[in-house]
């Protein structure tokens, strides 16, 4: 996942706020270099200059970010007033080369959100979130800069600009255009009102999340731990301690400590609790319940996309996406949905014969699926999901992303010394990454891999700094973000083969933004049903022969794992497709039903549950991401009507994935390889996604492939 922090919210994902570049612009260096707000200082140092991560300050926030916005309304205004004819020159590199001290600000203000929040800050975020919102505003609405965004448009399109500029053309006008800069004054000025409250929401939204799963932590007592491995007691029991609790061990309100929790625990009161405390994050009938910030949230979407015109917020989402319309999107999803349910309908079953057989008087429960689950993987496959993490550390996990990265990119990754870069807490380490031939110096690659008191659940990617060259070559600040369960001290960090996955998904984001050899910083945004899709492919890295026969060993004993256990694996790689499938297709359907939906009167709850009952949802499991926490859409709007992104992301994945596996050199083909960093990794969004993908493979992409790899059955028409 791309990170959704307040800088992509509000300055990157509309491509006209801002650049989203960091180079500093001369008459900001005098300014700032005498200030007392760290958050406002140049970046100091070695590698192009880094951000201060060990000296910011939460009290420092609402200053900096109030004089960056300052800042950068000046910047829009000297563009707006010029009185030059329009041209690229003059209008467009300007607007990407403005705000440049904000968006070195929210650099900060993204790790305070999401890796350090405290209540402090949250305090100062839901009172600078409509002073923000007023900024974007400000720029959107500015009639004097939209016209000179016109004409440089209108002008193009009679005689069209080199194709990075046009691209870049086309993006900024369509940004603008969607963001009602065609709109009249008086609905501009609703346009404006109804951005400013959505922004207090979505604050107030995550805040509620990241109360719920700070607060509801379940303590078990020594006689609770059945079935939970050495390494997770250890960990839990540290847990507690940290938390006050000596002599008890912590069940964290997160996926990383819910998940292996309810795979293993053999207390089932136990397990029905903690499932209920996570899948309950924003659902619990009190202040913190997120359920009429939803109704308000979708109301207001569908108001202000009605004053352009459109028919639901999901139409005037995707017109610019790979889908182009909800249709589109739902057909996918709708052409894979019943051959998913039917497969869960196919391991309940199995799972409820090894509970008969064991003498379990139950009926499967959604807090038993991953139990009995992992109880049916071990009878099938003879496949023991713990005893596959006993090979599966993060370490040497972290080696072999560093090896593929090497094989497909030529990229090497040097630890820099503790100390060096400067980092916002004692657990993020920093790699120098280079070209292994020329050496050539391309970025820093940070990793938070460990979760805490503070961060925001789930795995993610971002940038500090992007490649660009119109100003001359930046080099790329990249990090990877995760909330595995720090081990207790001289234990190994050993994760499941999913949250394996994972990590090998989010860093090929960070491949992705290492890679780029875009010109302007607006064709470093993606297309959100596209950006998915390269971090997805590199997820394939994991199960090839070269990464499990170098890098998967056993942590005690160091040796490689055995042939006969990688045979099960590969054996059991489509087992449980129709859990995995259908939670996530299940939250990618409400998501696109419930902004196809009339929002008056919505009774949010009451609708998922309704919905879900027409979609003949198995009760056996729930959504991935249920309506009350599903931050993707409902903190902010990066993902609104776009989680289905994944699924259209993963049909060309598993189409580009064939043609690797039809190279002569398969996974490690030079050829393929080539291509893939060509087409698919270093345009970003400087071409269509659509035009990129057929350069790389020679025709679109297919549903058959992503069937076959779910072990499903494949479409004959």
């Amino acid at each position: 996942m791309i990170s959704k922090s307040i800088k992509a919210v509000f300055v990157c994902s509309i491509v006209l706020f801002s650049s989203c570049n960091d180079d500093k612009i001369s008459e900001e260096k005098t300014v700032m270099n005498d200030t007392d707000n760290v958050l406002l200082q140049e970046w100091k140092g070695p590698y192009q200059g880094l951000p201060a991560f060990d000296k910011m300050n939460v009290a420092d926030v609402k200053e900096a970010v109030e004089t960056g916005m300052e800042m950068g309304l000046k910047d829009i205004e000297a563009i707006a007033n010029t009185t030059e004819a329009p041209t690229f020159e003059n209008t467009i590199v300007p607007l990407e080369a403005s705000a440049k001290k904000l968006n070195d600000v929210f650099t900060y203000y993204g790790i305070l959100s999401s890796n350090m929040s405290s209540p402090e800050f949250r305090d100062i975020q839901k009172d600078l979130a409509p002073k923000l919102s007023d900024y974007s505003s400000k720029i959107s609405q500015n009639e004097a800069l939209f016209m000179r965004v016109k004409a440089v448009y209108d002008a193009s399109l009679k005689n069209p600009l080199p194709d990075d500029q046009q691209r870049v053309v086309d993006l900024t006008y369509k940004g603008f255009e969607m963001n009602g800069a065609n709109l009249s004054a008086e609905k501009k000025k609703r346009y404006a009102a109804i951005n400013k409250e959505l922004s207090s929401l979505y604050t107030d939204f995550s805040n509620n999340v990241l109360h719920d799963e700070e607060n509801y932590v379940t303590y078990l007592n020594k006689n609770q731990l059945g079935g939970l491995s050495d390494a997770f007691i250890k960990s839990a029991a540290k847990i507690a301690t940290d938390k006050g609790q000596d002599g008890k061990y912590a069940i964290t309100n997160t996926r990383s400590s819910m998940d292996p929790f309810l795979t293993y625990s053999t207390e089932r009161d136990l397990r029905k609790i903690v499932w209920t405390n996570y899948y309950s994050r924003g659902d619990n009938n009190d202040e913190f319940d997120n359920n009429e910030i939803i109704a308000k949230i979708l109301k207001l979407r569908k108001e202000r996309v009605g004053l352009m015109g459109y028919d639901n917020y999901a139409q005037w989402r995707l017109q610019d996406r790979m889908a182009k319309t909800p249709e589109n999107a739902m057909d996918l999803m709708m052409a894979v949905w019943p051959a998913a349910i039917a497969r869960v309908d196919e391991e309940v079953a199995d799972m409820q014969a090894v509970a008969n057989a064991n003498g379990d008087s139950i009926k499967i429960e959604p807090w038993d699926y991953r139990f009995y689950a992992e109880k049916v993987r071990q009878k099938k496959y003879d496949l023991d999901s713990d005893e596959v993490k006993q090979y599966l550390q993060l370490d040497k996990l972290t080696d072999a992303m560093f090896y593929v990265a090497g094989r497909l990119f030529n990229y090497k990754f040097t630890p820099v010394e503790d100390g060096k870069v400067p980092v916002f807490h004692e657990d993020v380490k920093v790699w120098e990454v280079t070209d292994k031939d020329s050496g050539k110096h391309i970025g820093l690659w940070y990793l938070d891999p460990y979760a805490r008191k503070g961060k925001r659940s789930g795995a993610w990617a971002t940038t500090y700094r992007s490649y660009t060259s119109y100003q001359g070559e930046t080099n790329v600040l990249a990090s990877n973000n995760s909330n595995f369960v720090k081990p207790a001290p001289g234990e190994s960090v050993l994760v499941s083969w999913d949250d394996a996955t994972t990590f090998f998904h989010e860093f090929g984001h960070a491949l992705h933004f290492f890679s780029s050899n875009v010109k302007y910083p607006t064709l470093n945004g993606g297309v959100r049903d596209y950006t998915e899709f390269q971090s997805q492919l590199l997820e394939r890295w994991l199960s090839t022969d070269e990464v499990i026969n170098q890098f998967l060993v056993h942590h005690e004993t160091g040796e490689p794992i055995p042939a006969s256990l990688v045979e099960k694996i590969k054996k059991a790689s489509t087992f449980n497709q129709g859990f995995g499938t259908t939670e996530y297709l299940a939250s990618a359907l409400i998501d696109m039903k419930l902004h196809l939906a009339d929002p008056a009167n919505i009774d949010v709850d009451k609708f998922e549950r309704e919905t879900l009952q027409e979609l003949n949802m198995p009760k056996e499991l729930p959504m991935r991401h249920r309506t009350p926490h599903f931050g993707h859409v409902f903190s902010g709007e990066g993902y609104a009507t776009a989680y289905y992104g994944y699924m259209w992301a993963d049909v060309l994945t598993s189409d580009a994935a064939e043609a690797f596996k039809e190279a002569p050199d398969g996974f490690y083909d030079a050829e393929i390889a080539e291509k893939l960093v060509k087409y698919l990794f270093a345009p970003r969004n400087s071409m269509d996604p659509a035009e990129a993908y057929k350069l790389f493979r020679g025709r679109d992409a297919k549903i058959e492939a992503l069937m076959k790899d779910r072990g499903f059955p494949v479409p004959t028409e």
